[in-house]
């Protein structure tokens, strides 16, 4: 008589992020691109305020002139990047800095970059914005005008002292600092 097929235990995702996702990273989004090159730099933090070293960011951004791409040619800006976090929960991005774009009704979105993160213990990824703190633009964001004003903060790069193309943006998962995540 032969054996019921029985099913695997259910299992969360990871951790292999390091392993198998390396060749695919794509840290220098700039690379070749029209307009203003920036760094985001910043670290990915559990509930705990430890940092995750074995996370992924992905980015998809328009190019300086607010168009995002769409059938891109090698050597082309294809506005998606890809970088994996290091032991101390840390990533760095170099980019263009992001020209506006048409959002819900035809209003105007600031420059802002879509970020998904995926990691260890998450079966579905999560959903957040990079907004640049410097922006004039932020003021009348749609998108940015629904979140609470006291926790918009999470969702804008910061330029770093001293270094004016540098922005720092943290990912807090949990906790009093929690980064805004968005339904989608």
């Amino acid at each position: 008589m032969a054996e019921e097929p029985r099913t695997t235990p259910s299992q969360t995702v990871g951790p292999f992020f390091q392993l198998g996702l390396e060749a695919l990273a794509v840290a220098d989004v700039a690379h070749g691109a029209a307009g203003h090159s920036v760094t985001i730099q910043g670290a990915v933090f559990d509930g705990h305020g430890a940092p995750v070293p074995d996370a992924v960011i992905e980015t998809w951004q328009a190019d300086a002139r607010g168009a995002y791409a769409t059938n891109a040619r090698p050597g082309e800006f294809r506005g998606f990047g890809r970088v994996a976090t290091g032991e101390a929960g840390q990533f760095q991005l170099r980019t263009i800095m992001p020209g506006s774009t048409s959002g819900p009704d035809g209003a105007t979105q600031a420059p802002h970059l879509v970020v998904a993160i995926f990691m260890r213990g998450l079966l579905k990824h999560l959903v957040t914005r990079i907004y640049f703190a410097d922006e004039a633009a932020n003021t009348a964001d749609p998108i940015l005008k629904l979140v609470d004003e006291t926790r918009r903060g999470t969702l804008l790069a910061v330029p770093k002292p001293g270094s004016p193309d540098t922005y720092t943006w943290n990912v807090h998962l949990q906790g009093p600092d929690e980064t805004v995540f968005f339904d989608i």
